[in-house]
């Protein structure tokens, strides 16, 4: 049997196709095609199931390579620890309800100070528990296609030789390099580094801001000769391998000639950015900064990476709704085309984790991972999911308690 999602908008690749049609066959796109096409189509004998889109636009599923949304189901308070598969169950259905089809959950391999160990939850055991779950879950029932970015700070020689393993193993799907160290990176502006850690020092930790920053001074941190041993073994299994903060040209140039990355998560600087950019890097912004309008942390402005051409890459970060949103953001306020926008949240992300050949775009061949949108006062709203070809979720919009809409 066939599907049929008709009367809908094609987010194409390069170009909206209003008033078109996508077939589906098995897990595969078939075809797309005009309405006025659809009649006279050959079904070749076989049974069609029609779905309308109800003048909605069809995009390709969302792929998210950086988001550490997992953590916040999982440990909803800092003394709160819930159970693990619960949790990763509950957050793909939030996460299929943002449209995101394919989720690289970011775990972070950190030390327990600073702000970058404020959470409990990213201990050793934790890790080793909800990355069995992530290779394991494909076995059974799932919604979304689940994959394990492994973060890694680089002070965190504890987990060394426990992160080798993994990445001989097969489990992870992205590796990044991370250095929260106050003072640079993120974290430059000591004065905003203070800011964040008093919010929640007084429940998470004891220490002074003195304490910190002097613990920060101090810290051992992995040698390059480990870094490159970790790069060479993720690049021998094609991992791709992601810089993270990165705040200077010269830091970038490290990154890129010494362990080859080919990612760049939030630059702190457009020049650096841009910079990326130019190297064929490609450049990861927050959607989250996107709607906010600004950096969270101060740093660089998504929206003015984006403008200048030096972004490639939407991911949610913290926040998977503002992926659809911030994507209509960009059209609405003529940043970019929504085509070129979507490409930020499917077609770029899916070729830096070097899975565009099947996944990224509504193109014919692809696999049908397939989103309807459509606008509830002149908000998007994802309508119906398809994953695989299979619908996988549908909300029905009421208005009042008579008709759907």
């Amino acid at each position: 049997m066939c599907k049929c999602i008709f009367n809908a908008a094609v987010v194409g690749p390069d170009a909206l196709l209003p008033h078109h049609a996508v077939i589906i066959r098995e897990d595969r796109i078939l075809s797309i095609l005009p309405m006025d096409a659809l009649n006279s189509y050959d079904k070749g004998g076989e049974e069609m199931l029609y779905f309308d889109a109800g003048g909605g636009y069809i995009m390709p599923g969302f792929i998210d390579i950086h988001s550490d949304y997992i953590e916040g189901i999982i440990q909803p308070r800092p003394t709160c620890l819930m159970d693990f598969e619960t949790g990763l169950r509950e957050a793909e259905k939030q996460l299929l309800s943002h449209g995101v089809t394919t989720i690289y959950h970011s775990l972070s391999l950190m030390n327990g100070g600073g702000i970058s160990g404020k959470h409990s939850f990213r201990t050793k055991e934790n890790l080793e528990r909800l990355a069995a779950y992530i290779k394991d879950f494909h076995e059974g029932y799932h919604l979304i296609r689940h994959r394990f970015h492994a973060r890694y700070e680089i002070d965190n020689l504890n987990v060394y030789d426990y992160l080798v393993e993994l990445l001989k193993s097969g489990v992870v799907h992205e590796l990044s390099f991370m250095d929260h160290t106050p003072g640079q990176g993120q974290y430059r502006d000591l004065e905003i580094y203070a800011k964040s850690y008093t919010t929640w020092a007084a429940e998470c930790s004891d220490k002074t801001m003195d304490d910190i920053m002097a613990e920060a001074k101090s810290k051992p941190v992995a040698s390059r000769e480990m870094l490159k041993r970790l790069a060479a073994l993720a690049r021998e299994r094609s991992i791709p391998l992601a810089s993270h903060d990165d705040d200077t040209v010269e830091k970038l140039a490290l990154m890129k000639t010494e362990y080859g990355v080919t990612i760049s998560e939030f630059p702190i600087e457009l020049g650096v950015a841009k910079k990326a950019h130019d190297e064929g890097i490609l450049v990861v912004v927050g959607a989250p900064n996107v709607m906010l309008g600004g950096s969270h942390s101060g740093n660089l402005s998504a929206l003015e990476a984006i403008r200048e051409g030096a972004a490639d890459i939407l991911c949610s970060d913290y926040y998977p709704a503002s992926l659809l949103h911030s994507a209509f953001k960009l059209e609405e306020e003529g940043i970019l085309s929504l085509p070129a926008a979507v490409r930020m949240l499917t077609l770029n992300p899916a070729k830096a984790m070097g899975i565009d050949a099947d996944y990224g775009t509504v193109e014919a061949g692809k696999k049908a991972d397939l989103l309807v949108v459509r606008k509830i006062h002149n908000r998007p709203m994802v309508y119906k999911c398809f994953i695989n070809g299979r619908a996988a979720l549908q909300f029905e919009y009421r208005i009042g308690d008579g008709e759907s809409c």
